[in-house]
């Protein structure tokens, strides 16, 4: 039996393991080159499948962490204690009233009510939601989770989901109310016409943003406006999700700053109305458009790398040279889930775009107030309860540089938000 012995040329082995070589790095390149496409690109294929980018991201460098993120949540814990429960007690009376000027009211709109219902032992009606347009409104339930709310209170406010018709055929007692109502306003104004009435509806006014500490007043009351404030209002599951994929895809993005990024309360029809005048001081103004969020956020130490997540819906061109020192910022338009954009973003659903704005702003890891006003005090009192303290305010910066510590918001360094009378 003869063997066939074949002779083999070591070139030709070596060509056979360079060309295997060369393969695997071009299919390496082709890998890389895909994610960045898709993270350059989310605006034209926003749809793209979060599993997909997370699979590419895995194949690409490891995080490299550039500019002043902070580290770690502060530890907070709640310091007050569930008000005693009044269940036993007979209800006095009805209380409606109606949730107005947008979600980042909702919170002290609530805690009044609830508190005023409270003191005055009266069921509080489930509220409804007005619109910035006459005749827009939504019910309870289409914004907020009413199991949650009602669980909530359970034992401290009586709550109903309608008034009865016995009582709704009568004209409540319209009580103008300011935020933040103390005992002294209820005993004197709102007791005695309740205690008349039985039906009161409270008009809620804002004569100034103020969230700041007050003096300790009653500790059942307090307690009660804690409950009220950061512990009964949760938004209904399907917006949650929502804002949850927005936040996914934020952080995805965000892969070589260790899926950290920074949210900027930044719209441009309220800065063409506001008029950004100077406030409290030199280089301090009461709002800042795109080109001076861009210069801050470069002179505190954030490299061009950084996400952005502007509260801004679409897209305008004001926004461009932000978006030239940031290429990966992005508004709602560039990052919601492209099924959920007409029930999100179509005309005249404001309050659900500015829920979505809430819950991210609240747990992003940096916070930047381009706006000052109520937005910016709801989303600090959430950032405080939750242990999220790096929000910075932003300032004209005369130098090259400044440390991004100097510019916190002084609700964190001085602890006179109200929200540090419920957690410390």
């Amino acid at each position: 039996m003869f063997h066939l012995v074949m002779a083999v040329d070591p070139r030709q082995v070596l060509a056979g393991f360079l060309t295997i070589s060369m393969f695997a790095l071009l299919g390496n390149m082709i890998k890389q080159d895909h994610f960045d496409s898709v993270e350059e690109n989310i605006s034209q294929a926003s749809d793209v499948q979060i599993s997909v980018i997370k699979i590419e991201q895995e194949a690409d460098m490891l995080p490299m962490i550039k500019g002043p993120w902070e580290e770690n949540r502060h530890e907070v814990k709640p310091c007050w204690t569930r008000p005693s429960p009044n269940v036993a007690e007979e209800s006095t009376g009805f209380i409606t009233f109606s949730l107005k000027s947008g979600p980042e009211y909702h919170m002290s709109q609530i805690a009044d009510a609830v508190v005023i219902a409270r003191y005055l032992r009266a069921t509080l009606v489930l509220p409804d939601i007005r619109g910035g347009e006459p005749g827009q409104k939504r019910d309870f339930q289409d914004m907020y989770n009413v199991e949650k709310f009602i669980s909530s209170m359970n034992g401290i406010v009586k709550i109903t989901r309608e008034i009865p018709a016995e009582v709704a055929s009568g004209k409540p007692a319209v009580v103008r109310v300011p935020n933040r109502v103390s005992e002294e306003f209820i005993v004197k104004d709102i007791d005695p016409i309740f205690r008349t009435k039985g039906y009161l509806r409270l008009a809620i006014s804002f004569p100034s943003v103020n969230l700041k500490l007050n003096s300790k007043q009653n500790n059942d009351l307090d307690s009660t406006t804690c409950l009220a404030m950061f512990d009964s209002l949760e938004l209904k599951t399907e917006i949650q999700e929502v804002a949850e994929q927005m936040i996914s895809r934020l952080k995805t993005l965000s892969h070589k700053s260790d899926s950290k990024f920074i949210a900027v309360d930044l719209r441009i029809d309220v800065l063409e109305k506001k008029g950004c005048k100077e406030v409290g001081g030199p280089g301090r103004k009461s709002c800042y458009n795109g080109q001076e969020i861009g210069d801050f956020l470069k002179k505190i130490g954030f490299d061009g790398d950084a996400t952005l997540y502007l509260t801004q819906t679409w897209w305008h061109e004001s926004l461009n040279p932000l978006k030239e020192m940031f290429p990966k910022t992005y508004t709602k338009d560039d990052i919601i889930p492209s099924d959920k954009k007409g029930q999100f973003l179509r005309s005249g659903n404001a309050g659900l775009e500015k829920a979505l704005d809430l819950y991210i702003c609240s747990q992003s890891d940096v916070f930047v107030p381009a706006i000052s006003g109520m937005f910016y005090g709801s989303i600090t009192g959430k950032r405080i309860a939750s242990g999220r303290s790096q929000i910075l305010v932003p300032a004209q910066i005369s130098g090259s540089s400044a440390p991004a510590s100097d510019f916190i918001s002084s609700y964190v360094t001085m602890k006179n938000h109200l929200a540090y009378s419920c957690y410390c």
